[in-house]
C-alpha cells in the first residue's frame, strides 16, 4: 500500500495524562488514541504492530498443540454464578442487563464458558489431554487504570485452557505452555523472567508470570541473579527479623504537627527515621442488596510501616477484605474517627486484631 492511502495520525507533543515511556511513544506515534479511561482505539499503525504479535503468539500456541477458538465477549451471568464468582469478583467485573432484564457479564476471563465447553465436548479421557486458546478483548473495570495500555480496562488478550486427566498431566501441559511462553518471548527480543505470582480472581493454588525486566511498568519483582528465583512481591516471601526489635523506651507524649498529614511530614518534624512512624490508611467494605445497592458499609483502620506501601494484593488476603475494598471517603473517615484525614491512629480506639497483618476492626468509643 502506499503511503498516500495509508493513514498516519502523529502527535508533537504527548497528552499529559501519559504517564510512561510507552505511553508518550504510542500516543505520539499514532498507533493509539485515547477514547476514555483506559480503552484505547488501536489506529492503523497500532493495529499492524498487534497483528504481527497476535501472529507470533498463534504459530507457538498451534506448535505447542493448542488448538484456536472465540468465545464470546457477552457471557450470561448463570455460567459466572455456578461458580460464585459473579460476586466474588467485586467491581472488576462489569455486570450488564439486556432488554429483559436478565444479568450478563463482560468478559474479563473465559474458564466459565471454556468448562462448559468442554464438560459437554469432552466425554472420554482419551480425549485428554486438550488445551483451547483464543485471543480476544476482554474488559476488567480497573479501579485506577493508568499507564495507557498496561493497566487499562478494554485490551486484548491470549487466554489458554487446558484439560487433563489428573495433577500430573496438568502439570506436563503447563510446562508445554511454559516452553511456548519462552519461545514467544524470545522471538520477541525480550528479557524476562517467570515469576511466582498471586492468582488472584481466576484462584488456582500455583500461578506463574512472565515479566518483561524494565525500568517502567505495572509490577515490581525481586529475583535473584545467581538462582531461578523469582517473584512479583505481592507474592514475595520477606525474611523475619535476625533479632526481636525492642521494646518501646520514650513515654508517649503529645506534640503538635500543624499542617503535617504525612509520616514523611511528621518524621522530618519530629527528627526520628520515617520507618519509626506509622502510617494509617482507611479502607472501606460494603455489603450489596440484589439490586447491587449498598446496603451497608464497614470502615478498616490499616497500619503500615511509615516507609511502607500498601499491597492491594496481600491486603486482600485478610479475612473481611478478601471480597473487594476501596478507601473510604472524607465523610465517612471523620464519621468514623471524628478527624480528618491525615491525623489518624490506633490511639483512643479498641477493635479485633488480625496478627501479622497489622489490622485493626475499629469502633468509636
Amino acid at each position: 500500500m502506499k503511503a498516500s492511502q495509508f493513514f498516519i495520525s502523529t502527535l508533537k507533543e504527548a497528552p499529559a495524562d501519559a504517564e510512561i515511556a510507552s505511553h508518550r511513544l504510542m500516543t505520539r506515534a499514532g498507533m493509539i488514541k485515547k477514547l476514555g479511561a483506559g480503552i484505547y482505539t488501536y489506529m492503523p499503525m497500532g493495529l499492524r504492530v498487534i497483528q504481527k504479535v497476535e501472529r507470533i503468539v498463534r504459530e507457538e500456541m498451534n506448535r505447542a498443540g493448542a488448538v484456536e477458538l472465540s468465545m464470546p465477549v457477552v457471557q450470561p451471568a448463570e455460567y459466572w454464578r455456578e461458580t460464585g464468582r459473579f460476586e466474588k469478583m467485586g467491581p472488576e467485573l462489569l455486570r450488564i442487563q439486556d432488554r429483559h432484564g436478565r444479568d450478563f457479564i463482560v468478559q474479563p476471563t473465559s474458564e466459565e464458558v471454556v468448562t462448559d465447553i468442554a464438560r459437554q465436548e469432552l466425554r472420554s479421557h482419551k480425549q485428554l489431554p486438550k488445551n483451547f486458546y483464543q485471543i480476544q478483548t476482554k474488559f476488567r473495570d480497573e479501579r485506577r487504570p493508568r499507564f495507557g495500555l498496561m493497566r487499562g480496562r478494554e485490551f486484548i488478550m491470549k487466554d489458554a485452557y487446558s484439560f487433563d486427566r489428573d495433577e500430573a498431566a496438568a502439570k506436563a501441559s503447563y510446562q508445554v505452555m511454559a516452553a511456548a511462553y519462552r519461545r514467544i518471548f524470545d522471538r520477541f527480543g525480550l528479557r524476562y523472567r517467570a515469576v511466582a505470582a498471586d492468582s488472584g480472581a481466576i484462584g488456582g493454588d500455583l500461578s506463574e508470570e512472565f515479566q518483561v525486566i524494565a525500568a517502567t511498568g505495572e509490577d515490581a519483582i525481586v529475583y535473584c541473579p545467581q538462582s531461578d528465583y523469582a517473584a512479583n512481591l505481592e507474592k514475595a516471601e520477606a525474611l523475619a527479623p535476625a533479632v526481636a526489635r525492642p521494646g518501646a523506651s520514650n513515654p508517649m507524649v503529645k506534640t503538635p504537627t500543624p499542617g503535617k498529614s504525612t509520616c514523611a511530614d511528621v518524621a522530618a518534624l519530629l527528627g526520628v527515621p520515617l520507618a519509626n512512624t506509622v502510617k494509617s490508611l482507611v479502607l472501606a467494605t460494603d455489603e450489596l442488596d440484589q439490586a447491587g445497592a449498598v446496603v451497608k458499609s464497614q470502615v478498616w483502620l490499616l497500619l503500615l510501616r511509615g516507609d511502607h506501601d500498601m499491597n492491594e494484593v496481600k491486603v486482600s488476603k485478610v479475612p473481611g477484605l478478601d471480597t473487594s475494598f476501596r478507601f473510604a471517603t472524607v465523610p465517612e473517615i471523620e464519621a468514623h474517627f471524628g478527624s480528618k484525614p491525615g491525623y489518624l491512629g490506633p490511639i483512643g480506639f479498641r477493635g479485633s486484631r488480625s496478627g501479622g497483618h497489622g489490622r485493626l476492626d475499629l469502633r468509636r468509643q
